[in-house]
């Protein structure tokens, strides 16, 4: 634990941030973990899935709990896997 007190106020805030992050996190993975199962299967929705995935990392860069190059770097593999 921490004896001084920024450090404590910085400890409280990081407990929040965790708290409020972690779902969006998780959303993330699950819209990422659908988009890549539906395009590997070449699935009818796999565009839907793809597009959907999208704009949960975008909005997720826009809140700041992706940064944006991460971001990017998501949607340029999954539009990769999609190309061919």
């Amino acid at each position: 634990m921490a004896n001084i007190r920024s450090a404590q106020k910085q400890n409280r805030k990081m407990i929040k941030n965790r708290a409020r992050n972690r779902p969006a996190l998780a959303q993330i993975r699950t819209a990422l973990k659908k988009a890549r199962a539906a395009v590997d299967a070449k699935a009818g929705d796999a565009a839907d899935a793809l597009k959907a995935a999208v704009s949960i990392v975008d909005s997720a860069v826009t809140k700041g709990i992706l940064k944006r190059r991460t971001a990017s770097r998501y949607v340029s593999r999954l539009s990769t896997r999609t190309a061919p």
